[in-house]
């Protein structure tokens, strides 16, 4: 049973870096279990606000509902006490339903709610799809505004009205205007968590539009850099975020922009690069070509520590 209620989730959540584990992965793309407990263990000794277990660097999409289940109970079981571990729930409403009441089976905290499956759908229908998962379940709930679930700032505020299990709001599209429109209604009733590919990118002027944290693939395979980004921006240490961003971020960017799908593949990349290796992605993405992994280990060795 989770430790926090809803509220206390949403409160821990927005006030520290979040992370969303990549998923291990065998030669044979099986699940990894234990070398995905054993990197748990080490993410956990990091202060961080929260660990999304099977998010969508985890693989989420690749992922059977039994494997989901494995993943985010392995999380919950290694993660120290304290640590808020979040699930996933997606596709269509019935399957969300019952893949929130896998994370609650399985330990988790939360509930990071994905778009609907493929079809597109008017504010009217993905009202009702949120309103039907947060109904369902006592955990504490993000939804994720991106591709065909993109939320208006007043379907937002209605679902802050029927939901009270409803505590975040992750934003993977970058649309300033609705941002501003939806921090402006709602203030401090959600956390508000920025989603786009590398947050880190859109994380200084994300601040001032009311987002205090954001999801961090980049956590995975250097968590003190990641920390340190983090800090800078808090911070509003501007000259600090900028050499930051030039020296590692923006470079990194390039390689991730190269491939569809590099976004998740870079992270494991990453991860090989540090000694930390979460085996392949499982199709249909694609790994890093050779040559790309050596660039990413030679972008990450000009760092000044590479440590964890």
């Amino acid at each position: 049973m989770t430790s926090f209620t809803p509220a206390e989730l949403g409160h821990r959540i927005g006030s520290g870096l979040l992370s969303f584990p990549v998923t291990h992965f065998g030669d044979d793309l099986s699940f990894d279990e234990g070398a995905y407990r054993e990197n748990i263990v080490r993410l956990a000794k990091y202060d961080v606000g929260g660990l999304f277990a099977a998010g969508g660097t985890g693989e989420f999409f690749s992922l059977t509902p039994a494997e989901v289940e494995r993943v985010v109970a392995a999380a919950a079981e290694s993660a120290p006490d304290g640590t808020p571990i979040l699930a996933p729930a997606g596709y269509g409403t019935a399957t969300a339903i019952e893949l929130a009441a896998t994370a609650e089976r399985a330990g988790a905290d939360g509930i990071l709610l994905f778009p609907p499956y493929l079809t597109e759908a008017g504010q009217e229908g993905l009202a009702r799809h949120v309103e039907a998962v947060c109904r369902s379940t006592s955990l504490g709930v993000v939804i994720y505004s991106r591709a065909n679930a993109v939320y208006r700032d007043d379907t937002v505020a209605r679902l802050a009205d029927t939901c009270p299990n409803l505590i975040g709001y992750k934003d993977g599209v970058g649309d300033i205007d609705t941002m501003t429109r939806i921090h402006a209604r709602l203030g401090e009733r959600l956390t508000y968590i920025g989603g786009l590919p590398t947050a880190e990118t859109y994380a200084l002027p994300y601040l001032q539009l009311g987002v205090t944290t954001y999801s961090s693939a980049i956590f995975n395979f250097l968590p003190e850099f990641a920390l340190d980004f983090y800090a800078a921006v808090r911070e509003r240490r501007h000259d600090a975020v900028t050499r930051m961003l030039r020296d590692f971020v923006l470079p990194y960017t390039e390689i991730r922009n190269r491939q569809a799908g590099y976004a998740v593949s870079i992270v494991k990349a990453g991860m090989t690069a540090t000694g930390h290796s979460a085996g392949p992605v499982r199709p249909p993405l694609t790994d890093l070509t050779a040559r790309e992994l050596d660039e990413l280990k030679a972008l990450i060795a000009e760092l000044p520590s590479t440590a964890g």
